[in-house]
């Protein structure tokens, strides 16, 4: 399967985007072996050489090699979480160790290794540049914290943790799928719609036709079915369904269940790290981020809490007053509360998702960021059908600079289908880098919005708006990216910088000035009106409490997994443990069957581990980095080019903290974040 694999052929088409029509999947392995070979081969020429080690021929060299290599690999994973099916997943778990003793080979190869330590302490780094320098300190780390150093003995166990845990957090990520993919709520009865908008019932009664159930009614456990049937549906005992079937994804004990997966995946990672040196694997982690240490995050988010709870405390007891007001009887639930929360909000400050929804037809709201991309940044995007596409519900865009520049490929992929897992992501199939020529990056935005119904196209609801101005931030970091090495390019920052892009881009959707652009109705073509964009604003802190205790729990379980010492790693009840990490967040009681360990996919299977705190860090640096535009104007070219420059150009090629007091003038402060949260 080499001859005339696509994979192996150079990419013949627009930018040289992978030909995706082209690509079978028996092409991935013999590519990726051929290319593991060939990338190996580059890396021997480095160790081998008889020239003395430099910066250029050795530091410099490893950044470039394999560069083939990870773009087949960035397509295959890219794909797998896009487009997948039983049969790439089994290909993913065969794929899987066979990238990660290639890893190993690299970063535990002593003679390479002698040759970057050589380079390291003879180099007087106040003699490079910035981002000469943060390469040669993240190279020979990057040696150190994979292993360099072992005997011989440690280097085979940490390859042999390291592929295990590879296959596992893969595993993890199917089974929460299959989970998701598997459940089917079926409504034959239209009285059980009741509460229900339209267009949910309609978009219902499309799912279930297309299931083979016409004449019926399905809801499923993907946001754009599971979220509005949990707000509108008035049958109490349906949203209880529908909340247990969610909070019980991989917790039911079956060939899904993935209690044991979280177990082997703590215990192996704090095994892995133990080898290092570390106590637990939030130590090794955190060495690495902005934030240094789990005893200066637990501080964060135990000051955050101490300031969230008693205005969580009060949301909560006026949602029940308001039910009870309503005529509720009982103990309001879990499956109660986004219903009575609607409601509430709708009677405060009379505005709900079905008001706003014709105002954002996501045409529309597409067309809206990338204007604001164009106001703030000079950016143009022209849908180029020549691009090749990996599903026939994605579209490919040309971005140009304003001197008509080739700046990027952008993918934009919206709709839930099967083969694509829960939730919205940013990620790169090509990053940037200069060798002599700047070579442009191709990213891709991947979410699971409502779709269309019958006549009318995709409407959103505001939520959904947000995380397609979320995302978009972080393509914008990606598309943006300047840098000479791709090891330092777009969004490879630390993991407590890299949501300030995407959470400040998020502010602007309360700005009449940015909802002027894109928010018609979908109809009339009629502007949103202004009191809906002040019922907005006005409505922008309702449940704020609720919502950041929500946020802390789930920060402070992911430091409870992963602050585990080698004498506490035995953990007997997933369940159990996870209730006493997020004790002091709840404000309900415990639901039986209810578990959010086994389908938390950001810590388990993505890069959060010991990093989940990193959305409420970033929103400190985002209320901080909002306010200068506020200050100045929202679309001020001046704040917008110093924020391109300083932020989303320079990638992680300086310490971030260096790079956001270049923007700011000055280093963060939480004021802004409780300023605008109201928990000041």
């Amino acid at each position: 399967m080499l001859e005339n694999n696509p994979l192996l052929l150079p990419f013949d088409s627009p930018f040289e985007v992978a030909p995706f029509s082209s690509i079978r999947l028996e092409h991935y392995k013999p590519a990726i072996e051929k290319l593991i070979e060939s990338s190996l081969l580059e890396i021997d020429k480095i160790a081998a050489s008889v020239d003395a080690p430099t910066y250029d021929n050795t530091i410099v060299a490893l950044d470039r090699s394999g560069k083939q290599l990870s773009q087949v690999a960035e397509v295959f994973f890219n794909l797998n979480s896009a487009e997948t099916s039983e049969e790439m997943q089994a290909l993913a778990s065969d794929l899987s160790p066979i990238l990660t003793d290639f890893s190993n080979a690299i970063m535990q190869n002593a003679i390479l290794f002698d040759r970057v330590k050589t380079v390291y302490t003879a180099t007087d780094q106040s003699l490079l540049d910035a981002e000469d320098s943060m390469l040669l300190e993240k190279t020979y780390k990057g040696f150190i914290r994979s292993g360099a150093n072992l005997s011989d003995e440690d280097k085979k166990k940490y390859a042999e943790i390291s592929k295990e845990l590879a296959q596992l957090q893969l595993k993890f990520g199917e089974n929460v799928l299959a989970e998701t993919n598997a459940y089917e709520m079926i409504i034959e009865d239209e009285k059980d719609l009741a509460g229900l908008p339209e267009g949910i019932k309609e978009g219902a009664a499309a799912t279930a036709e297309a299931k083979g159930h016409k004449g019926k009614w399905m809801f499923t456990l993907q946001a754009p079915s599971f979220v509005p049937f949990m707000e509108y549906a008035d049958n109490r005992a349906l949203r209880e369904k529908m909340f247990r079937a969610y909070m019980s994804k991989a917790f039911k004990g079956d060939k899904f269940d993935n209690q044991e997966n979280v177990k082997k995946i703590v215990a192996l990672r704090q095994e892995k790290v133990a080898l290092l040196g570390y106590e637990s694997y939030s130590d090794y982690v955190l060495e690495e981020r902005m934030a240094e240490s789990a005893d200066k995050v637990e501080a964060f988010l135990n000051d955050l809490l101490t300031k969230a709870t008693p205005k969580a405390k009060a949301e909560v007891e006026a949602v029940k007053a308001f039910a009870k007001g309503q005529g509720f009887e009982g103990e309001l639930e879990r499956w109660d509360w986004s219903y009575y929360s609607q409601k509430l909000k709708n009677e405060k400050f009379q505005i709900n998702d079905e008001m706003l929804r014709p105002y954002f037809k996501l045409d529309n709201a597409v067309k809206g960021i990338f204007d604001v991309a164009n106001k703030l940044y000079g950016l143009t995007f022209k849908h180029n059908p020549e691009i090749p596409v990996y599903h026939p519900d994605v579209k490919a865009y040309e971005v140009l600079n304003e001197k008509g520049e080739h700046v990027s490929v952008f993918f934009e992929d919206y709709f839930p289908r099967e083969g694509k897992r829960g939730g919205a992501w940013m990620t790169s199939y090509k990053s940037q880098y200069k060798d002599g020529i700047d070579h442009r990056p191709i990213v891709s935005i991947v979410c699971n919005f409502t779709p269309a119904t019958g006549d009318k196209p995709s409407l959103l609801t505001y939520n959904e708006v947000e995380t397609l101005f979320h995302e978009f931030g972080h393509a914008l970091h990606g598309m943006l990216a300047d840098s000479k090495y791709s090891s330092l390019s777009g969004t490879s920052v630390y993991w407590d910088f890299v949501e300030l892009p995407s959470q400040i881009l998020e502010n602007w959707l309360q700005e009449k000035e940015c909802l002027d652009l894109f928010a018609k109705h979908y109809e009339t073509g009629e502007p949103i009106p202004e009191d809906y964009i002040q019922k907005i604003k006005d409505s922008s802190n309702f449940n704020e409490g609720y919502q950041t205790m929500r946020q802390l729990s789930f920060g402070l379980m992911d430091m409870a997994w992963h602050s585990l010492k080698a004498d506490e790693i035995q953990v007997d009840d997933v369940r159990a443990f996870e209730q006493k990490a997020m004790a002091q967040t709840e404000l309900f009681g415990a639901i039986e069957g209810a578990c959010m360990s086994t389908q938390f996919s950001h810590i388990f299977q993505g890069g959060y581990a010991a990093g989940y705190y990193s959305y409420k860090w970033a929103e400190v640096l985002d209320a901080d980095a909002f306010s200068v535009f506020k200050e100045k104007g929202i679309f001020n070219k001046e704040v917008a080019t110093s924020f391109k420059e300083n932020i989303l150009s320079r990638g992680g090629s300086e310490h971030p903290m260096e790079l956001y007091k270049r923007f700011r003038g000055q280093e963060p402060t939480v004021d802004a974040l409780l300023e605008r949260s109201g928990l000041k």
